[in-house]
């Protein structure tokens, strides 16, 4: 690729790190975390997503940073500092800058001790995009909308910190999230589209999901330019 077509495209300079690796935030909750359906724990390496990633191309250095609970900026009772918007700035006063970055977020915000709706859920993602902002510019995010909720989540078996509605709240994040990825020049993936929850709890990822999600991940990143360059640099 000429400097020429990298003006054009939109391309930069991606600043790798000491073994030459691109080095990309994964910023989420549970299910970037690796948490397994019905409370067994964390998938190992190898399973989880994130981790997926850097065995599909060498060349990534993936910053796991996914926390069970986290929400974008509500802020649940007993679950003190687990809103996106702070751990993104607690994050970045003590971590250098990556080249890219992967938000999903939004499945804790559906919880019915909040009541909010998709569209306020997305103002709090753009919340936890601006802090993003302030070290990255827009193509170099891939915004994602989370998996969807299972019809039955709300039920005791499973996590009735849910409701019905929040199973519908959920569904429409996609839509919300799509909006705002195009609005401020953001790469959008649903994960919804690739994952879906496990029977188990209606909430987590299976392995297969992990895979696919994955996968799906990687070829977006490639048509964001983030790694079409690894070859060039």
């Amino acid at each position: 690729m000429s400097k020429a077509d990298r003006k054009q495209t939109g391309v930069d300079k991606i600043n790798r790190n000491k073994t030459g690796q691109i080095r990309i935030l994964a910023f989420g909750d549970s299910n970037t975390w690796g948490y397994i359906p019905g409370g067994d724990g964390r998938y190992p390496a190898g399973t989880r997503w994130t981790t997926i990633l850097e065995e599909l191309d060498p060349e990534i250095s993936v910053w796991e940073e996914g926390l069970c609970g986290r929400t974008t900026v509500f802020q649940e009772t007993g679950y003190p500092d687990r809103t996106g918007v702070a751990g993104l700035r607690a994050f970045f006063m003590g971590s250098p800058v990556p080249d890219a970055a992967i938000l999903m977020l939004g499945t804790n915000d559906c919880k019915s001790c909040f009541g909010v709706s998709a569209k306020e859920i997305g103002e709090g993602i753009q919340t936890c995009l601006d802090e993003l902002e302030r070290v990255l510019p827009p193509r170099r995010i891939l915004l994602m909308s989370p998996i969807l909720l299972g019809e039955d989540v709300w039920k005791p078996e499973k996590d009735p910190d849910y409701d019905r509605r929040s199973v519908t709240v959920a569904g429409d994040l996609k839509t919300v999230y799509t909006e705002i990825a195009t609005a401020r020049g953001c790469a959008f993936l649903a994960a919804s589209d690739y994952a879906e929850p496990d029977p188990r709890d209606e909430e987590h990822m299976n392995e297969t999901g992990h895979r696919q999600l994955a996968e799906a991940v990687y070829g977006k990143l490639r048509e964001m330019g983030i790694l079409a360059q690894s070859a060039e640099w």
